[in-house]
């Protein structure tokens, strides 16, 4: 009997660590933040536009082939521009990164909740500042990985078409999010969704007005998607540095504008 109960024992704790491989792994830092970030898996997809909240295959999606795409340099540059000239590594995972203390729309555990350090700080005073003023925002959509980008990326263009999927979403390798330095925010007013009236509410002008005094900047801006490569994204902020978005805001220039690769 004794030793029946060891044997079962012995497989309860198998199957547990052969699971355990599966999923994230997390863990608690004592400043609020959850850090030491490691995926060994490709997540669910729920971080979509509107309605799309579908999951999608798994397939990579296809580069084009394109002699003027380069791979940039140092992914982990502040200054780092990844666009549908400048691809990032499809390996590169941003050091350090962490889930900033501030409101999501969702709960659970998933790898969008991450941004790297620097920008989760940022982010804090950011979101702490607009609430001073009665500005609720919520934080949608942080790091991606090159797999899970792939996957938003098919799940467009077999929803939408490639022409407007191309609009609004990047290739994998090609997206700001994989740097860690970028997350969309929404507020209540549109239903926590990625929706460009989103830059005509309240907390839409506030972050337009305001993000730079953090660090940030509308990396899509209106007008400029001849330029980005993008529609008009109000919700998308990009963490660039306080002197950055300051001189960026003041120009009103976009980030291609700014480090000069129009």
């Amino acid at each position: 009997m004794k030793k029946a109960l060891i044997f079962l024992l012995f497989l309860i704790i198998l199957i547990g660590c052969q699971a355990q491989d599966k999923v994230f792994s997390f863990q608690t830092a004592t400043n609020h933040r959850t850090s030491t970030f490691e995926t060994k898996s490709t997540p669910i997809i729920n971080d979509s536009k509107n309605e799309d909240n579908e999951n999608e295959s798994e397939d990579l999606a296809k580069q084009e082939s394109d002699p003027s795409v380069v791979e940039v340099e140092d992914p982990s540059a502040l200054d780092v521009v990844a666009n549908k000239k400048r691809m990032l590594p499809a390996d590169y995972v941003p050091e350090n990164l962490v889930v900033p203390n501030v409101p999501f729309s969702f709960s659970g555990e998933d790898e969008k909740r991450y941004v790297r350090e620097d920008t989760a700080s940022a982010l804090e005073e950011l979101f702490a500042g607009a609430s001073e003023e009665g500005i609720e925002l919520v934080a949608i959509s942080g790091y991606r990985s090159y797999e899970r980008q792939a996957v938003l990326y098919n799940h467009y263009v077999n929803t939408n078409g490639k022409e407007y999927a191309d609009k609004f979403s990047a290739q994998p390798g090609k997206s700001e999010h994989q740097t860690g330095l970028s997350m969309d925010v929404s507020a209540a007013v549109v239903t926590y969704s990625l929706v460009q009236d989103f830059g005509n509410t309240t907390e839409g002008e506030w972050l337009k007005n305001n993000a730079h005094q953090y660090g940030f900047i509308i990396r899509y801006p209106e007008g400029k998607s001849h330029i980005t490569g993008y529609s008009y994204e109000p919700w998308h902020i990009r963490y660039v540095g306080k002197e950055m978005a300051k001189e960026i805001y003041g120009q009103d220039v976009t980030l291609e504008e700014y480090l000069g690769y129009e």
